[in-house]
């Protein structure tokens, strides 16, 4: 029998659970990101995470398209490998999505570059990771044109994932995203109306980075921002990530 997202989720859980109630605290999994592309009209952005999953030890990749003018998936996407083994590890199950993937990525052309305008790196001591600065690129030396501001908030939510009736969690947490040109008044760009079920049971939100194409420029193209998703696992916090397009020109 095949079960549906909410099933499938359900059934992490329960496990998740049980093994919280055991365990002592452990860092949860916490997968890494790849910005694999965008399409010469910057139309499509092409991601991958990636890592190993608590509990099972085995290495996972899931590569997504992003339609940027539409906010949805394209190109049959996500394309999701998991391991059910340790070995080859990360450059075996990273090679198995990216053929899974590879067809799709060319019938949408796929092939330029996508540059991070702005990161928080992991290893980067930062002191508020729901913000992130970003601009146009400059000349040379010069510093960004057309600077903003993206600020990140999160409140108590609901989900079709019973987080609170049937594992004792608090609410599922969701995310709103504010965007500050430096010339104009903040406006709240997106909100959740629900937190997706593929989310599972949220705890928090942060930036981790807005990716653009090359020498984009606020008239044609659209950066989109890259959010780190933390929802509850096996050992701890498990991080995934979503593609939000930045849809407001300063």
């Amino acid at each position: 029998m095949r079960l549906s997202v909410v099933q499938a989720v359900s059934v992490r859980l329960v496990a998740s659970f049980l093994v919280l109630m055991a365990a002592p605290a452990f860092a949860g999994d916490a997968a890494d990101f790849a910005a694999l592309g965008f399409s010469a009209d910057g139309r499509y952005l092409a991601y991958e995470e990636f890592g190993v999953q608590d509990g099972s030890g085995f290495p996972y990749s899931n590569i997504f398209i992003l339609d940027v003018a539409e906010d949805k998936w394209a190109g049959g996407s996500p394309f999701r490998v998991r391991l059910e083994e340790e070995q080859p590890g990360l450059a075996g199950v990273r090679a198995k999505s990216a053929a899974a993937a590879a067809a799709a990525l060319a019938k949408l052309e796929i092939t330029e570059p996508a540059v991070f305008a702005a990161m928080h790196a992991d290893a980067e001591p930062v002191e508020d990771r729901k913000v992130i600065r970003f601009g146009t690129p400059g000349f040379g030396l010069s510093e960004p044109d057309d600077t903003a501001t993206l600020s990140l908030t999160t409140f108590p939510s609901t989900s079709t994932v019973r987080c609170v009736e049937d594992f004792g969690f608090e609410p599922p947490v969701g995310f709103a995203l504010t965007f500050e040109p430096s010339d104009r008044m903040a406006t709240q760009m997106y909100r959740d109306e629900s937190v997706p079920a593929s989310r599972n049971c949220t705890v928090d939100y942060q930036l981790s980075a807005v990716v653009a194409p090359v020498n984009w420029a606020w008239r044609n193209l659209t950066p989109v921002a890259i959010v780190s998703v933390f929802s509850r696992g096996f050992e701890g916090p498990d991080r995934r990530f979503i593609a939000v397009p930045i849809v407001n020109r300063p």
